[in-house]
């Protein structure tokens, strides 16, 4: 009995993205277990590493293909594992040609991804199991954070030309889906490389106008000093562009973010967030933060604490830091890890509070959920949602009234 391939997904919203696509590339493929690797963090590569042994034990007979960045980093280490048969790099995963079952015998195959100038388009029309798509428009990053090794994961920033991008959302549209959130590795760097050099709110006005039955359009982690006036505009006039914003923090002291080599500072990140508001003043509001980076001591983690709690973030991303092989800050003088959990776990304290009392502001009112259950989903603002009575379609946008606050977000009733 043939088995459609099975992937396991780990790390980013693009790698959901190119799951998506090896999905379609490997559908004739019997008995094969896919697995999109990240290199974030040393817990994301020890999770896949779990997976792969996990897989192999459960099905002795199906052959693994790995792939994605921790992959396209160090092939030899996963070619190592047992029931490995092909490490693919995050270029050659997308070829259609690596996915015949006479290229599964071939071993290894991961090219300089340094050496990459251009990302080619795909075309994908379903996401299993999920009623938000996602839409690549970017791949690389130029920038060289010392705590980062995905540059060299997925190479130089490029970008989906428009016109991939309109037809890509155009057939997810008519597929169904009703909200769209654009993703890449730094999409706020998207346009550099392409004719004229637009800016990514170009890309989102043009989406807009050329996809009118598109309901939603999310954004996913920008940039905070790489917001242009387009998408201000976006922000402020356009209800169809979701009124949240995803941002890459990271550290909320000054001193840190120098040694981050981050390209913001305190200040920059206070004055987007109040811009935001302004523009929409029930706005959601995400960061990534790094507990415990090296050099960090008690009065430069105290810095971030009262940042965040001082700008109500509610939906916090915190990640204790994670040594990279090869990167400057794994250089550095390390803090204890028993003290990065530590500082981490206050962190996510502090974000359970802002959401909370984000979420009680909420209280009242008529809220718009993308149902991702029959009884749950998300609002505009990204505000988790669940249902007190009732249920509809999952998939469906309804509209619910906010009745109550609880440890998960916010329960409402349908109108």
């Amino acid at each position: 009995m043939s088995r459609l391939p099975e992937i396991l997904t780990f790390g980013c919203r693009l790698n959901t993205y190119e799951s998506e696509v090896m999905r379609g590339h490997a559908a004739g493929l019997d008995d094969v277990i896919i697995v999109n690797t990240c290199a974030v963090t040393a817990e994301a590569e020890r999770q896949a590493r779990q997976a792969i042994r996990r897989a192999h034990r459960d099905r002795p007979d199906a052959r693994i293909v790995v792939t994605g960045c921790a992959a396209q980093i160090d092939p030899g280490r996963w070619e190592a594992l047992p029931g490995v048969a092909r490490v693919l790099g995050n270029r050659e995963k997308l070829d259609a040609a690596s996915w015949t079952p006479a290229a599964l015998g071939e071993g290894r195959a991961v090219s300089d991804i340094m050496a990459a100038t251009e990302t080619v388009p795909h075309l994908v029309t379903e996401f299993a199991g999920r009623t938000r798509a996602f839409v690549e428009v970017q791949q690389g990053c130029d920038h060289r954070c010392t705590f980062c090794i995905i540059p060299f994961g997925r190479g130089p920033s490029r970008s989906v030309p428009v016109g991939a991008v309109v037809e890509q959302v155009r057939a997810l549209v008519a597929s169904g889906y009703r909200e769209v959130v654009l993703t890449g590795v730094d999409i706020t760097s998207w346009g550099g490389d392409l004719p004229g050099q637009p800016a990514l709110g170009q890309l989102c006005r043009r989406l807009l106008v050329l996809v009118p039955e598109l309901e939603r359009l999310r954004l996913s982690s920008v940039d905070p000093v790489e917001i242009d006036e387009d998408l201000w505009r976006l922000l402020e006039s356009e209800r169809r562009f979701m009124p949240y914003l995803h941002l890459s923090l990271q550290a909320g002291s000054d001193m840190v973010l120098k040694r981050m080599k981050r390209r913001h500072l305190v200040a920059d990140v206070a004055g987007v967030i109040a811009r935001a508001r302004a523009c929409r003043p029930d706005l959601g509001i995400g960061a990534d933060v790094i507990a415990g980076f090296p050099t960090e001591s008690d009065a430069l983690f105290d810095e971030t604490l009262e940042f965040v709690r001082g700008q109500g973030l509610p939906y916090l991303h915190v990640f204790p830091y994670s040594e990279r092989p090869g990167t400057p800050a794994a250089k550095m003088p390390a803090v204890p890890v028993a003290t990065r959990r530590e500082r981490a776990a206050r962190l996510r304290a502090a974000g359970q509070e802002a959401a909370r009392a984000y979420h009680t502001r909420l209280l009242g009112r008529t809220l718009n959920v993308l149902l991702e259950t029959a009884t749950s989903g998300h609002s505009e603002e990204f505000a988790p949602v669940r249902l007190a009575g009732g249920e509809a379609e999952a998939g469906r946008i309804v509209a619910v009234r906010a009745t109550a606050v609880d440890e998960n977000g916010l329960v409402a009733e349908i109108l």
